[in-house]
């Protein structure tokens, strides 16, 4: 018999029993171990991840700063309105996406059901605005316009309205039209995008899901000082949401205000005049169309002479900026963009581009000069130039006889500045440029003032416009050399024709294509900054200065004032002696020459205030002309241009004197009245900064002259003991009497 242990436990059983043992030691070894790298090794990570399950954040957004005037009086600020906001989110999760509450809401709020829906469906490339281009997860304001009963509906009657709130909230607010508008210069704002969000995350100025951002003008241009860090508070939660405690909070910070240059005052009077100049253009016949001047836009700068501040900046036709506050309605989107809309959005100030006209010519005098030819010599100014069979006419085929430089820009003779291009042309070997390269010194002359590129202005998306030199036609060549040959037609109609040579020799240059560049036409293509800063220039000495609107960040505690100096960008090519002659030569444009009948014959006081004057009118291929017109006084540069206007000092003349009449104070009899000019010298100091931050800004005196132009008029005048961003008419309005009333000189309109 085999003998068995007393305990009955075979040794196979023990054994089995023995492997147990280690399995089940093994496993708590393997457990308490990892127990002890979860609770003490990771322990302190882990814990930290737990704290973080339960904590929810709540963000107060920060005010946005200011854009104020020169003098303080706000551009652009916040006031408190009552938001109605829909939940994406909550609306989801109905059975039917929400559309029930979102149609009983349209009905408290008196709006369309479709253009609420509208407003919280998200933006993609298949969707037209309007819709919502912000976080889906953020509340989408519906309206910011809503009523105290309106939003005590929504409150006290939530359980209809899920997902619905309707709370003050601070939104923009901009002075809008009757004001200093100023649209294009502020720009607008919108929700952040999530692909924003992402792009901002690891940089010193991350965006929050309910931040709104500046889209355009200064509001882009200054968004990170002006949007300033929202505030975050976390609270600690139960699993159950309730609140058992604050894990830490960050005070919001407002944004910074923005302190610009510009003028409410003269921009408002801009504004009327660029306005009203177009609407007289409106009114005259156009010969060569045989029906009236379409005037579809125009754009005028008035600018600080010695340093580039921009005082004024108006763009026409305009819009509201307020309508993008608080989400922009279909009709208004369409309103914007629409083909019938001509683009108000455009800051044709910086955005315009057309050839500039005879206002060029500063540019091809001083490429004459730096090309040997003297000042003060003799050069035909016939009625025409002829070239291989084509003739170049003078405007109005006029005939001055041989006159110097100078004499031709006071007369804006074109054949003066035909025969030095076309000799410049030849000298340079014409089709077929001579070893070395040709010297090109009117087309040199050009990118040497600076045009061709960015004037540096601080407003987004300025264009460069063109200068067609040979570079530029070899390029342009390339690139429709294929078009040209395959539509072009050696015994077609005009364009055929052009189609045909450009195919075969569009990327040289040809004699034509200097002259007409010569006097402003052709390929040439300015915007009117940078014609402003090119006249600045001249005014100035030479130094060719980046424009700037934006003078000083201050924050909102008032303790920090960042000022925003005057940068220039280069020198004009030409000498003191020069530049002399030139700056006499556009006096006589304004007292004897094609702006004399805006000026000296109408009671300027040249003497006292030395006007400087260039007339241009710019042929567009099928369309009508373009008005441009240049000046400037010691103080001010202003150029304004008119496309589809007709003639320089015809269309532009009146609204650009009247600006100035408004600046100095100068009244019809052509005396300075100082105590109606609005700014006689530009305002160098900022506006006074409060302890509390708060900056102050100046009430508006009173105008007799609008009171009792209005009185005339039958209108009861406007309050003007409010402050001075409330202004609803210029101070110069009643220059349009004079417009239309006084005698302007003989009308001789010369380009």
């Amino acid at each position: 018999m085999t003998n068995i242990p007393e305990t009955g436990r075979t040794p196979r059983v023990q054994i089995r029993l023995i492997v147990i043992q280690i399995l089940v030691l093994s496993l708590l070894g393997t457990l308490g171990g990892r127990l002890w790298y979860l609770q003490i090794r990771e322990g302190a990570e882990y814990a930290k991840e737990a704290s973080g399950n339960h904590v929810q954040q709540v963000v107060e957004p920060a005010v946005r700063g200011s854009i104020l005037d020169a003098r303080g009086v706000p551009l652009a600020d916040n006031e408190t309105r009552l938001v109605v906001s829909a939940s994406r989110t909550d609306l989801l999760k109905m059975k039917d996406d929400g559309k029930a509450v979102l149609t009983k809401l349209a009905g408290v709020l008196g709006m369309a059901p479709q253009d609420v829906m509208q407003k919280v469906r998200l933006c993609d490339a298949k969707t037209p605005q309007p819709c919502w281009n912000g976080s889906p997860y953020q509340p989408i304001p519906i309206t910011d316009e809503a009523t105290p009963k309106q939003a005590l509906q929504i409150r006290e009657r939530a359980e209809d309205f899920p997902g619905i709130t309707a709370e003050p909230e601070a939104v923009r607010r901009y002075a809008g039209p009757g004001k200093a508008n100023t649209a294009q210069v502020l720009g607008y704002l919108s929700p952040v995008t999530d692909e924003e969000i992402t792009k901002a995350q690891d940089t010193d100025s991350p965006y929050l899901r309910s931040d709104q951002v500046g889209r355009s003008g200064l509001e882009r241009q200054y968004d990170k000082q002006l949007r300033g860090k929202a505030g975050v508070t976390r609270y600690e939660v139960d699993n159950l949401g309730r609140v058992i405690g604050q894990a830490e909070a960050t005070p919001a910070e407002s944004g910074s205000s923005l302190v610009t240059s510009i003028d409410a005052r003269v921009q408002r009077v801009a504004e009327y005049e660029l306005n009203d100049a177009m609407k007289e253009a409106r009114k005259q016949f156009d010969r060569n169309t045989n029906e009236n001047y379409k005037a579809d836009s125009g754009a005028v700068v008035v600018m600080e002479a010695k340093t580039g501040r921009i005082v004024a900046m108006a763009s026409n036709p305009s819009y509201d900026p307020n309508a993008w506050v608080g989400g922009i309605s279909a009709k208004d989107y369409k309103k914007l963009t629409g083909k019938a809309s001509n683009y108000p959005l455009l800051n044709r100030a910086i955005q315009g581009q057309s050839a500039p006209g005879s206002t060029f010519k500063v540019i091809s005098t001083a490429a004459a000069v730096e090309a040997g030819y003297d000042f003060n010599g003799r050069y035909p100014c016939t009625s025409s130039y002829s070239v291989g069979g084509q003739v170049f006419k003078n405007f109005e085929s006029e005939n001055f006889g041989p006159i110097s430089l100078g004499r031709a820009l006071e007369v804006s003779c074109d054949t003066v500045f035909y025969g030095l291009a076309h000799k410049e042309w030849q000298r340079d070997g014409g089709l077929k440029p001579k070893k070395g390269g040709a010297n090109d010194y009117f087309f040199k002359a050009a990118h040497q003032f600076g045009l061709g590129k960015e004037t540096g202005i601080d407003l987004p998306n300025e264009v460069t416009g063109r200068v067609p030199d040979r570079q530029w036609k070899q390029n342009f060549w390339k690139a429709n050399k294929d078009a040209w040959c395959k539509m072009g037609k050696k015994d077609g109609d005009y364009v055929e024709k052009i189609a045909y040579e450009n195919c075969l020799e569009g990327n040289l240059m040809r004699a034509g294509d200097e002259i007409n560049y010569s006097i402003g036409q052709g390929d040439t293509l300015v915007t009117p900054i940078q014609m402003a800063t090119i006249y600045a220039a001249i005014a100035n000495g030479g130094t060719l200065h980046d424009p700037t609107v934006g003078k000083a960040i201050v924050s909102a505690d008032g303790k920090t004032v960042q000022e925003i100096k005057p940068k220039s960008h280069g020198k004009l090519p030409i000498s003191r002696t020069t530049l002399g002659e030139m700056d006499e030569a556009l006096a006589g444009v304004a007292t004897r020459g094609t702006a004399a009948w805006r000026f000296a014959q109408v009671g300027w006081p040249q003497e006292k205030i030395p006007m400087h004057a260039k007339t241009g009118t710019a042929e567009v291929y099928g369309k009508q002309t373009t008005s441009w017109f240049s000046t400037y006084t010691k103080d001010y540069t202003v150029v304004m241009t008119i496309s589809q206007g007709g003639t320089g000092s015809g269309a532009s003349g009146p609204a650009v004197r009247n600006i100035y009449d408004a600046l100095y104070g100068v009244s019809d009899d052509g005396k300075i009245d100082k105590k109606n000019a609005l700014l006689p010298t530009p305002q160098e100091s900022l506006p006074k900064i409060r302890t509390d931050g708060s900056i102050t800004a100046p009430k508006v005196a009173k105008d007799p002259a609008k009171d009792q132009r209005a009185s005339q008029e039958g209108e009861k005048a406007p309050d003007e003991s409010q402050p001075a961003g409330t202004v609803a008419s210029p101070t110069a309005t009643n220059r349009d009497t004079r417009r239309r009333g006084r005698k302007r000189g003989s009308r001789r309109m010369l380009s």
